[in-house]
């Protein structure tokens, strides 16, 4: 067993072990980075305290054990298992630099092997390769990954990749939940179901090129004691810009309303509503409830919810109460159960909050519990 050091911001150290290994790779692990700044004063408050929050956690790795990779790869709640595909020689010389919900990295193999995602991700997996071949297989289909054309992955779906080497590509890894916030955010309304994002992203000009642009310099902005790794403010407003970037560059549900003209700002009763639900959200407040809360009549309500936010008073009430759910199960504690969560935001009907939550984040609550226990 071979222990390895997490250094943090703030000087503490923390030790962890890793599966065991043939000794020959070699590993250096440190701490993250995360926010983002919100447009109104409420969500600019939460984003103040999430840049409070955040730490960047470095690792970097170089070897030629199959296992070892894997043990570096692999977390509590999606482990990886690597093979070698042929004879050749097997190398491998990676960084990953995680700042909370997004992960930047730069990877380099030698030789040909396979990587098998044992379960599902809540991220979005995003490879912008330089060199070689790569080829990922998502619900039975064929994804190839070269040179000036990114490949976009869905974590839940993708099961795994073959590695053609020699190869390097950048790697930019979201959470589901942070590309939904900044996406809600953006459109001033609810989102439901999955973005299916179109699985390819041209790397030569355009948002494409900018992306793997801003991912190189924010790997080498954060490697050893770089600028960027003092300053969480301009990683956090890096973070939004390769996520928003994203959302701008490449095809999927929401593009059409992206590009669509931006809407006349909600009228003051529809800003009351949400003020009036944000403040109640895990109370048993009905339709009157909010109706009589931004002071006009529940049809009047109605109308200006399916205007302004694209959505009911109701829908956007039952969304919001899902992102909190969210929430309590990736910080929850041993004590608590996916029932316990789901009840204290008025979700009484297990099976309906499972369905809709999965729907939302891609995940089961109990696989989104076990990734916040990891």
């Amino acid at each position: 067993m071979r222990f390895l050091v997490r250094r943090g911001l703030h000087g503490r150290d923390h030790f962890f072990s890793c599966a065991p290994g043939s000794g020959r790779g070699i590993a250096r692990q440190r701490r993250p980075h995360s926010g983002c700044a919100r447009g109104q004063a409420r969500l600019q408050r939460e984003g103040s305290r999430e840049v409070d929050r955040i730490s960047i956690a470095a690792t970097s790795f170089r070897g030629d054990d199959p296992d070892e990779l894997a043990a570096v790869l692999s977390t509590p709640a999606s482990p990886i298992k690597v093979e070698r595909l042929s004879g050749e020689a097997l190398s491998f010389d990676c960084e990953f630099f995680s700042t909370g919900p997004i992960t930047f990295g730069s990877c380099a193999y030698e030789g040909e092997l396979q990587c098998t995602r044992q379960a599902p991700s809540d991220k979005l997996l995003i490879f912008l390769p330089t060199r070689g071949a790569a080829l990922f297989e998502p619900d039975a289909k064929e994804i190839w990954s070269r040179p000036g054309q990114g490949t976009i992955l869905d974590g839940a779906r993708s099961e795994g990749v073959r590695i053609y080497g020699p190869r390097r590509h950048l790697t930019l890894f979201i959470g589901h939940r942070k590309i939904a916030n900044h996406l809600i955010n953006i459109l001033e309304r609810t989102i439901t179901g999955n973005l299916e994002f179109y699985p390819y992203i041209d790397l030569t000009a355009g948002p494409g090129l900018a992306l793997a642009q801003l991912v190189e310099t924010t790997c080498r902005g954060l490697r050893g004691n770089a600028p960027l790794r003092q300053s969480p403010l301009a990683l956090a407003s890096l973070g939004d810009a390769v996520t928003h970037l994203l959302l701008e560059a490449a095809p999927h549900r929401y593009s059409d309303q992206l590009a669509s003209p931006v809407p006349l700002p909600a009228p003051r009763h529809v800003k009351w509503a949400i003020d009036f639900m944000h403040a109640h959200i895990s109370e048993p407040i009905t339709m009157a409830d909010i109706a009589a809360a931004a002071k006009v009549s529940v049809r009047t309500l109605q109308q200006g919810f399916r205007q302004f936010r694209m959505t009911t008073p109701m829908a956007y009430l039952h969304e919001l109460r899902l992102t909190a759910a969210h929430q309590d199960l990736m910080n929850t504690h041993e004590a608590q159960s996916v029932a316990d969560i789901a009840m204290k935001w008025g979700f009484t009907h297990l099976g309906r909050f499972a369905a809709d939550y999965r729907k939302r984040f891609g995940l089961l609550p109990s696989q989104t519990m076990r990734s916040g226990k990891g």
